[in-house]
């Protein structure tokens, strides 16, 4: 009889949603954690930065962490880590150029203790109980992998983000072999990416997007701007190739894809050729013909360099009529207004703006279909979770696998915090653990929450009325207002005699409480409040937030 222990997975972020990666797996008392991302905020998120994973968890069972270990360097990846880095002490393994850009992050937040492994992607160790190898895949960042993580009870598959691209830009390819190895060795858990599942067919090779460069290079007569993700380093090295090909020197503006480009060059993921790079500040002395932009901004980010472009607030680059702008990203759920509305500002200001799906700028660095139906033929889990997904693509990715000869035991859609066992018999969500959100304003962490975010909100749609009121406290008379001032609710200059008949109703109001030495002073202001609010409700059916504010004498 097999007495090994069970393995419980536990999602803290990553599953149902897409962003803020971040897996536990924990066998015999100890815990390896996958990625430890970050996700940026939706429209809801008033003044939100960013928002990191709970790991209220990992905190009370640190003693237990051997390690972390990430997948590849995209910020929903490893995004998290300055922050977690804070809270607890944990060492990092990784590939060089994910460490590379880890390293940076974590000089920037005067983190400099934290041990940084390096792995040779095919390589195999153990992290504390868990025996791993990494295995090469395709994604739109040079050295990402998904990794065998053998242990006595069975073996589970992190896929990592991934597609199958038989001709990669930087000519190394996928390894099949490894997956259907160790697919044949046998394979308890699958835990794969399903960001492209509502895809059909399988994704297109990144070399396609390279080819739409140089027609584009070729045709155009003034600068041309392309805006992608600052961690493509592929796509930045082919943007150097078609320039290279037809004459042009490539200025990269944005602090984000300047970083990630110098450390990619010095740490030979990306090969510049000589005298091609150019500083911003040179790019008015060449003629536009002989320049090429690399930027940040293809999500129409407000601050982003792409966005000053459009709206010429940009003190370097300037957009003139037969300049060429290639947005070479799709629009993240969320983002297609802010896209849209950058696309329309370059238009007007002259340029000829090239996107997807106009033009195939584009290529996804997730699998479609195809790709995930392939993976799970290779490795042949007896279980599945999809992850990196919103519920639709987890929905059409257990579809898929149903389609395939699995059952809906057999696929399990996690929320965040979920514990799923692994026995030898069979495999079921026992418990939960504190998970979810928290959010990030600036230098506080977790100190924004629900309601902060309805108070943002509320201020947003119906502003504010303050109503200040000074009141003599030995008589109960009001000695001076009551002043009301409003920010975001009525135009005041034009509304005075509403305006004055609230002021009206709060003196009626303060008289009638007949207020006295010892009257409380914070039930008379929650009487102003409640009459104030109803009284504009009724009026105008908007709901400011109401301060009454009363100084006594």
């Amino acid at each position: 009889m097999n007495e090994n222990p069970n393995i419980r997975i536990i999602p803290l972020g990553g599953t149902n949603e897409i962003g803020k990666n971040m897996t536990v797996i924990e066998y015999d008392d100890q815990i390896l954690i996958i990625d430890c991302g970050l996700m940026f905020p939706n429209a809801d998120m008033l003044g939100v930065d960013i928002v990191i994973p709970d790991i209220t968890y990992i905190i009370e069972n640190q003693e237990k962490i051997q390690g972390i270990i990430l997948t590849h360097g995209h910020e929903d990846h490893i995004g998290a880590l300055p922050y977690v880095l804070k809270q607890i002490s944990v060492p990092i393994w990784g590939s060089r150029l994910t460490l590379g850009i880890l390293k940076h992050k974590l000089e920037e937040h005067k983190l400099y203790t934290t041990t940084l492994n390096e792995v040779e992607i095919g390589e195999r160790f153990n992290i504390g109980v868990f025996d791993i190898e990494t295995i090469r895949v395709s994604h739109s960042i040079p050295d990402g992998f998904g990794m065998a993580i053998r242990l006595p009870s069975g073996t589970i598959v992190h896929t990592g983000d991934f597609k199958f691209d038989h001709t990669p830009v930087d000519g190394k390819v996928a390894d099949f072999a490894k997956f259907a190895t160790i697919g044949k060795e046998g394979v308890s858990l699958l835990i794969t990416d399903c960001t492209n599942a509502e895809k059909s067919g399988s994704v297109a090779s990144e070399v396609i997007v390279g080819e739409m460069f140089e027609k584009v290079f070729r045709k155009a007569s003034g600068k041309i701007i392309v805006a992608a993700f600052a961690s493509n380093i592929n796509r930045l090295q082919q943007v150097l190739n078609a320039a290279s090909k037809f004459g042009r020197k490539v200025a990269v503006v944005g602090r984000s894809m300047a970083q990630n480009a110098e450390i990619a060059e010095q740490l030979g993921y990306l090969e510049v050729p000589s005298n091609m790079k150019i500083d911003v500040d040179d790019i008015t002395e060449l003629p536009p013909s002989e320049v090429a932009v690399m930027t940040t901004g293809s999500q129409g980010e407000p601050l982003s360099a792409l966005t000053r472009i459009a709206m010429d607030e940009h003190k370097k680059v300037k957009i003139e009529k037969g300049d060429t702008v290639i947005i070479s990203a799709t629009a993240i759920p969320g983002n297609e207004d802010l896209v849209s509305k950058t696309i329309n500002r370059l238009f007007r200001r002259g340029a000829n703006v090239i996107y997807d799906p106009v033009e195939r700028v584009h290529v996804s660095g997730h699998g479609n279909r195809e790709d995930l139906k392939l993976m799970l033929n290779l490795t042949k889990p007896k279980y599945i979770i999809p992850f990196h997904g919103e519920p639709r693509h987890v929905a059409m990715y257990k579809e898929m696998a149903k389609e395939m000869g699995y059952t809906d035991d057999s696929v399990f859609s996690l929320e965040i915090g979920d514990v799923l066992e692994i026995s030898d018999e069979s495999a079921e969500v026992v418990d939960s653990v504190t998970a979810g959100k928290v959010l990030i304003d600036g230098i506080g962490v977790g100190d924004v929450g629900d309601i902060v975010l309805r108070d943002r909100k509320h201020l947003a749609c119906d502003g504010i009325l303050t109503i200040v009121v000074c009141i003599d406290r030995s008589t109960g008379v009001i000695a001076a207002g009551p002043d009301i001032t409003s920010r975001g609710f009525i135009y005041m200059d034009e509304a005075e005699d509403f305006v004055e008949e609230v002021r009206q109703l709060v003196h009626t109001e303060i008289n009638n409480l007949d207020i006295n030495e010892t009257e409380d002073l914070d039930y008379v202001k929650m009487e102003i409040k409640s009459l104030v609010a109803r009284f504009l409700y009724n009026r105008t059916h908007r709901r400011p937030i109401v301060i009454p504010m009363i100084m006594e004498i």
